[in-house]
């Protein structure tokens, strides 16, 4: 494994202690959480720069990093259900959209072409909010937050479903006028 791959997968080690921390929810540990929830989301970025940079991309790296980016996103949410936090319905959303990413990507039956699309600007601005809402969430704000974070959340949740349409809609063929 190279450097980026283990940098993924140090992202997945902290899925257990966000874990852990949510379950035991005192103030100190979500700041910790809450810590720990965003130096785990910064690494995604790292990873795919450095994986580029160095030119290590690899098979496994491709596969790991989107299947540990939905874990450490969906493992807070989960939690945060329980916590009485956000409602299951909104998290299901998240969820559906992601599976169905995912699934639409490793079968090229269901796309119009054999490449995979990147990531574009809306999955993108999905990503961000995902991030932004999950740490406003852990983190153990006043009551005068409790709109702004929630309102947070669904912004997420529209972005999810949003960037999760685009993604699957057919590329547009760039026809070159005729000589």
């Amino acid at each position: 494994m190279n450097l980026p791959t283990w940098i993924t997968v140090s992202r997945l080690l902290a899925v257990p202690v966000i874990l852990y921390g949510l379950s035991h929810p005192t103030l100190q540990l979500r700041w910790v959480v809450v810590s720990v929830f965003l130096v785990a989301a910064g690494t995604d970025w790292l990873d795919g720069y450095l994986a580029r940079k160095l030119n290590q991309v690899t098979e496994l790296g491709k596969f790991l990093d989107p299947l540990v980016d939905k874990l450490l996103v969906l493992a807070p949410l989960l939690a945060l259900i329980e916590l009485d936090q956000v409602p299951a319905w909104g998290v299901f959303l998240i969820l559906a959209r992601e599976l169905t990413i995912a699934g639409w990507r490793v079968n090229p039956a269901l796309r119009d072409s054999s490449t995979i699309p990147g990531a574009n600007l809306w999955g993108k601005l999905k990503t961000v909010s995902q991030i932004g809402a999950i740490a406003l969430l852990i983190a153990p704000l006043s009551t005068a937050w409790q709109v702004p974070t929630l309102v947070a959340f669904w912004v997420a949740v529209a972005l999810t479903l949003v960037s999760g349409v685009i993604y699957m809609l057919p590329s547009p063929t760039i026809v070159k006028p005729a000589d």
